[in-house]
């Protein structure tokens, strides 16, 4: 009988994972991989989108072309998770698995900021789609860019918000009536790169942006347009650009997966306490950014880790933590750090100073992937 091994989420994560179990293994296994969604688009891909760059229609890759040997895809929501039987309830069905592996990323709460639901944010498509609309006509005033918490999904994007923000209103001739303030829980831009941090903080110095660190966001008051800071300062704003806060999705909170509102795994196999229960990308506490491409890399150990179990083989310990990102500058530049998690508590970042030819760095990076899991 062949195993059964059922994938949550179409994301980075599932993805890879599918992937690379469909080259090795092919038609021996079942593999079922779920999604509420029918299409996939990569984050980076919303602020083009914001900024008037791409259309929303044109960045949104189907899942019916993701076709893959021993792999079969399931559009359903996604009701509940049982571990101990590794068994899941959908909106269409039940499906049990001999090994199951949680990719669905982390949700957007919205209501652990007050007012945020009610106020502009550039990290769901819809949102940065309607800021897209509301820049067109936005002629003064200041923009405030606020992160409400960390861990927060893509680190470096309100820093790329902010300088393609910068570019845009020099385009359009009007950045000296606009004033641009960035508010961030984090100490710094990128943590743990000293090196991109201080390149960012010259870049926003150069553009007259403002950073504003260890500042989480406490509340929002759209209708009054101010933002108030968990120190208690108040900022008002002509254009909010919000960051909401994060959590694994509700319909895991009965599972017993969840501590302190995300996955708890170890960092080194990505293992749950759950015999053949494994967690990956944003909804995990796996000891990396809440990024695309630190889910990409998880997914590939735990391919590793699936194949060789399955052919009886010691499952080796290959999560290493380590992955690219790449950061707009604005005039087609960009740069890029190399971060390494591989030491949680000491990871360290290797900066690549902005330039157009990285620009055919990320555009690779997005075609190869949109090649290998899609065939586009």
């Amino acid at each position: 009988m062949k195993k059964r091994i059922l994938v949550l989420g179409a994301g980075f994560g599932g993805l890879e994972l599918s992937t690379r179990l469909a080259e090795t293994l092919g038609e021996s296994v079942e593999v079922t991989l779920i999604d509420r969604n029918d299409t996939f688009y990569f984050g980076f891909s919303k602020l083009d989108v914001m900024f008037g760059l791409k259309t929303p229609e044109s960045i949104h890759l189907p899942y019916a072309k993701f076709l893959k040997p021993g792999v079969r895809f399931r559009q359903e929501a996604i009701l509940a998770v049982d571990p101990v039987a590794k068994r899941v309830t959908t909106d269409r069905g039940t499906y049990e698995a001999d090994v199951l592996v949680v990719a669905l990323g982390a949700d957007y709460d919205f209501a652990a900021t007050p007012g945020m639901a009610d106020a502009t944010e550039f990290y769901t498509l819809d949102g940065a789609t309607k800021l897209g609309e509301l820049l067109k006509t936005f002629t003064r005033g200041r923009v405030l860019i606020s992160v409400a918490s960390s861990p927060y999904k893509c680190p470096p994007a309100p820093s790329e918000a902010a300088l393609m923000m910068h570019d845009y209103l020099s385009t359009r001739g009007i950045r000296s009536a606009c004033e641009i303030i960035i508010t961030n829980p984090l100490p710094a831009p990128v943590p743990p790169s000293p090196e991109t941090s201080r390149a960012l903080l010259a870049a926003f110095a150069e553009r007259d942006i403002a950073f504003i660190g260890k500042a989480g966001l406490k509340s929002v008051d759209a209708r009054r347009r101010v933002a108030t800071l968990a120190d208690n300062r108040e900022f008002t704003y002509d254009l909010f650009l919000g960051v909401p806060a994060i959590r694994a999705p509700k319909m895991l909170e009965g599972s017993g997966l969840l501590e302190n509102g995300f996955v708890t795994v170890k960092p080194k196999t990505l293992e749950t306490r759950f015999p053949d229960v494994y967690a990956i990308g944003d909804c995990a506490k796996q000891g990396t950014p809440k990024a695309g491409v630190f889910a990409e890399g998880a997914a590939r150990a735990v391919a590793t880790a699936i194949i060789a179990r399955l052919n009886n083989q010691e499952a080796p310990v290959t999560h290493r933590g380590t992955g690219s990102c790449y950061i707009e500058y604005g005039a087609g530049r960009i740069g890029r750090v190399d971060i390494d998690f591989s030491d949680p508590e000491n990871p360290t970042g290797v900066y690549y100073e902005p330039s157009v030819a990285l620009r055919a760095d990320k555009d690779n990076f997005g075609s190869s992937r949109r090649a290998r899991w899609f065939g586009l």
